[in-house]
């Protein structure tokens, strides 16, 4: 179980190329007793994708998550909610 609740929303919002993106981050414990990093993205209002990658440790967990919110942080992506 995560010791330390990691949540993050970001969007990416730019009205003159007609953008408006999301992109969350979490991490959570699997059924079986391993720590996933749940993303999940898409267009804001619809529908988007969702993926899950598996970790045995939450610190390898952690560090794939905050790995993943910097490459964000550099494409533009605001965090917002």
């Amino acid at each position: 179980m995560a010791l330390y609740p990691f949540k993050f929303y970001c969007q990416r919002i730019d009205a003159s190329r007609n953008m408006a993106r999301y992109y969350m981050l979490s991490i959570e414990a699997t059924l079986f007793g391993e720590i996933a990093v749940v993303r999940a993205w898409g267009r804001i209002g619809r529908r988007g994708g969702e993926k899950s990658d598996v970790f045995s440790t939450e610190q390898e967990a952690a560090w794939h998550f905050l790995e993943l919110v910097r490459k964000k942080r550099q494409r533009g992506y605001i965090p917002s909610g």
